[in-house]
């Protein structure tokens, strides 16, 4: 196996966090970026004591500006970014009649439109050297929907759209683009839903039971691999049976 350099954005929560470990452990160099450096340094130091070792840079995905530095940090200390996970999200959850402008546009510009800010300033670099991976972290709610998601359903359903059209643009240069989308899975932040509401979500999976987010990580190990070199623009739905589309 050929080791590369790997950049996961929102590398240090529960499912980035899983991502992280896996792509460090198939021999790649990993990298992801931080808004809290504190937090972030605390994360690096709980990976190193597991045998991780993963480079923090700070990084705005929401800004071009910001992530065009943070490529360049990585770049600089580890190499040439040639695995791409766009992971970095957030929610701003609210009904559509009462959600404001600002709860659109800053989950529509961290969750989409950070996917252009970081992909378009590793993606010349890919199809200089005919190789290149790039993955969205997608979610069940962009498939099926949710109440109160109007904002997110959207950034998510968003990506695919992006994945399957990048997809199109650099197969001939040797780079895959595909799309994760994750149902409902075991993270600190799901953990923390009140227990009644949790037993309801998951009555409504199949196979009784959250994900792990090393489930999560499985996949993406899987689109990165050099034998996955004839799938793309792929959308791989991981969520036990709970929404199944085409």
């Amino acid at each position: 196996m050929t080791s590369r350099v790997a950049l996961v954005t929102g590398g240090t929560g529960g499912i980035g966090t899983a991502m992280v470990k896996r792509l460090a452990r198939a021999g790649h160099r990993v990298a992801t970026n931080y808004r809290s450096e504190e937090k972030a340094r605390e994360w690096q130091a709980a990976l190193k004591a597991d045998g991780i070792d993963c480079l923090i840079v700070p990084g705005d995905v929401a800004d071009f500006a910001s992530s065009q530095a943070m490529v360049k940090e990585i770049e600089a200390q580890l190499g040439r970014i040639d695995i791409l996970v766009n992971n970095a999200g957030i929610t701003r959850d609210t009904t559509f009649h009462r959600m404001s402008p600002v709860q659109w546009s800053d989950v529509i510009a961290t969750n989409l439109t950070g996917c252009y800010n970081v992909t378009r300033n590793v993606i010349e670099g890919m199809r200089a050297r005919m190789w290149g991976r790039v993955i969205q972290i997608a979610s069940i709610n962009g498939q099926k929907g949710q109440y109160g998601q109007a904002n997110y359903a959207a950034s998510k359903a968003g990506m695919h759209g992006f994945t399957i059209s990048l997809a199109q643009e650099n197969a001939k240069f040797g780079i895959t683009v595909n799309t994760v989308s994750p149902g409902y899975v075991g993270t600190e932040m799901v953990m923390a839903v009140p227990e009644d509401v949790r037993a309801k979500i998951v009555a409504q999976i199949p196979t009784g039971r959250l994900g792990s987010p090393d489930e999560i990580a499985y996949a993406v190990n899987f689109f990165v691999d050099e034998e996955a070199a004839w799938v793309t623009g792929a959308n791989l739905s991981i969520n036990g049976g709970h929404y199944m589309g085409w």
